[in-house]
């Protein structure tokens, strides 16, 4: 028996959950699956068979000044130009490979394709010293010195990986350095803290912002530092704002539910705020927390609650049929073999999400990083996004079984089935105005699955496209060079508009979308009042929880 007085994992469990450990949480079927079914469709393909034969012959040139793997100009020179030409020409013929095989179901095709890019991406001339002309360069510039240092640099992360300690930032610490903003925590329970920040305007708005953050990261994303802190940019326009902090769960925590994060979350939290006088709230998910919030207002307007004045969505998916590449890691075997792997501990460990998130774009956060610092001998410097992913959190076993077969497999939310307490919400239930944010270059929440939101709900939606990836996108503050955002408006009754044709439609305009955000706010904010006496405060911000 466990300790928390359910059964023992059975054998099957027990093996996959070893298993697991060898394969970073992928399940073998899943990918032996999708493998034999593009091979018997290929080789009862002798049309393909030709094509594929042709073009190996042909071998075009490749264009390799648009890969960054070979763009310095190192690579025009022989045989470096040969090696890159070869495996470009390598990487287009396997894709030519596995795409277009009559027959093969499509997720699986895509499998195939995504396995055979992750070898060829292993595979690159770019990523071996005797064959990536830059490295030859810097060894003999040092006389090996880098390789050395790169040598040295391989045994500390192997040292931390079998110590499963990942590589973390000494010189930036939380509640200093990262989650600076000085704030209170007013509310705690088994599963949250709740953060309310110090006002710093005279006056604010009666209605004060929640932020629920995704339970898979710590929350201090949106407070990251003093200069690209959302949470103060908020504060600093007249706005009380209040954010959620998620306990990091453990083994005691297996049987925690979505329902216990509506419950002691987004619905305490709003419980909390309403107590403290406030009669409406602007409600804001980021993520995972922006579909917990989702379901939430779902449910609250189901309810006859009206305390939310908007809802506010940062790149958060509600309809999960086209999540994206992230999809190809969800499927039935791979979420039974998952949930083996958390029967045996009670929770999914950081790092096995993590995994998955860095084979996304593995040559950006795997590959290039091998060859910077074992080959170049160089350590990418310490910076506050790497400390704050470093500092992952765990999903308990209950709720992320709950998740990836009730919102990614069968699409309940999107199709009006998911239920909260016992009764089914539907997105279309939602009143108040929603305003909708999603990246470009999103690989988690791709925008233009967060684009459907408009198709599902029934009420005034502001959709913004603004530039760069998941977190780049959203941390965007005023004054970053290089950004811009598209805005559009579908007003209740509009007819739907494709993703491709809203983003013919409106041309993208220069700066951050935070300005843009704060004014669609304070339109739906009455006038602002005199600052509320204090709460309760329990600890300072940012409290216990993200400690952990």
């Amino acid at each position: 028996m466990r300790k928390d007085g359910n059964a023992s994992p059975g054998l099957d469990a027990q093996w996959h959950a070893a298993l697991g450990q060898l394969t970073g949480g992928l399940s073998p079927a899943a990918l032996a699956t999708a493998y034999m079914d593009w091979w018997l469709h290929l080789i009862g393909s002798p049309e393909k068979q030709a094509e594929l034969m042709k073009r190996a012959l042909d071998r075009p040139d490749a264009d390799d000044q648009t890969d960054p793997r070979f763009a310095d100009p190192a690579w025009r020179a022989y045989p470096f130009n040969v090696m890159a030409q070869g495996f470009l020409a390598a990487q287009d013929w396997w894709d030519a490979a596995t795409t277009d095989v009559h027959g093969v179901d499509p997720k699986h095709a895509n499998i195939v394709n995504f396995a055979a890019r992750q070898w060829l991406d292993m595979l690159s001339p770019a990523n071996y010293a005797a064959t990536n002309p830059q490295v030859r360069d810097r060894t003999r510039e040092e006389r090996g010195m880098n390789l050395l240092r790169g040598a040295r640099y391989w045994i500390e992360d192997f040292n931390r990986l079998l110590a499963r300690k990942p590589r973390t930032s000494h010189r930036y610490a939380v509640g200093t350095d990262l989650a600076p903003t000085p704030g209170d925590v007013v509310m705690r329970n088994k599963l949250v803290e709740l953060i309310r920040y110090r006002p710093t305007t005279a006056k604010v708005h009666p209605e004060p912002i929640l932020i629920v953050p995704a339970w898979i990261m710590k929350f201090y994303i949106l407070d990251l530092t003093a200069q690209r802190s959302l949470v103060a940019y908020l504060r600093d326009q007249g706005f009380e704002v209040f954010i959620l902090s998620w306990k990091n769960p453990d083994a005691s925590d297996a049987e925690l539910s979505i329902q216990d994060y509506i419950d002691l979350g987004v619905r305490a939290a709003v419980q909390h705020i309403k107590q403290s006088g406030h009669r409406k709230l602007h409600a804001a998910g980021y993520c995972l927390g922006g579909t917990l919030l989702s379901i939430a207002s779902a449910a609250m307007a189901r309810d006859g609650d009206d305390c939310l004045a908007s809802v506010s969505l940062l790149a958060a998916q509600v309809d999960f049929s086209e999540p994206g590449e992230l999809g190809l890691f969800i499927n039935e075997s791979q979420v039974a073999f998952l949930e083996d792997i958390m029967a045996t501990r009670g929770y999914l460990k950081a790092d096995q999400m993590a995994g998955a998130f860095q084979l996304l774009r593995s040559n950006d956060l795997i590959w290039s990083r091998v060859v910077r610092h074992y080959l170049l001998g160089e350590r990418t410097p310490d910076n506050p996004l790497l400390a704050w992913n470093a500092d992952a959190t765990r999903m308990p076993a209950r709720m992320h079984t709950e998740y990836l077969r009730q919102l990614f497999l069968k699409n309940d939310l999107a199709k009006g089935r998911f239920k909260v307490d016992g009764k089914a919400v539907a997105l279309s239930d939602i009143r108040p105005d929603i305003y909708c944010v999603a990246t470009e270059q999103d690989h988690v929440s791709p925008w233009t699955s967060v684009y459907r939101l408009a198709l599902l709900t029934d009420t005034d939606v502001t959709f913004v496209l603004t530039n760069g990836g998941h977190n780049g996108g959203i941390l965007s503050e005023p004054g970053h060079k290089g950004r811009h955002f598209r805005c559009g408006h579908k007003s209740e009754g509009d007819g739907h508009v494709t993703a491709p044709a809203w983003f013919d439609r409106h041309a993208p305009q220069d700066g951050s979308w935070w300005p843009h955000w704060a004014e669609w706010l304070k339109r739906h904010s009455s006038a602002k009042v005199k600052i509320a006496a204090p709460d309760v405060t329990l600890d300072a911000a940012p409290g216990r929880y993200v400690l952990g």
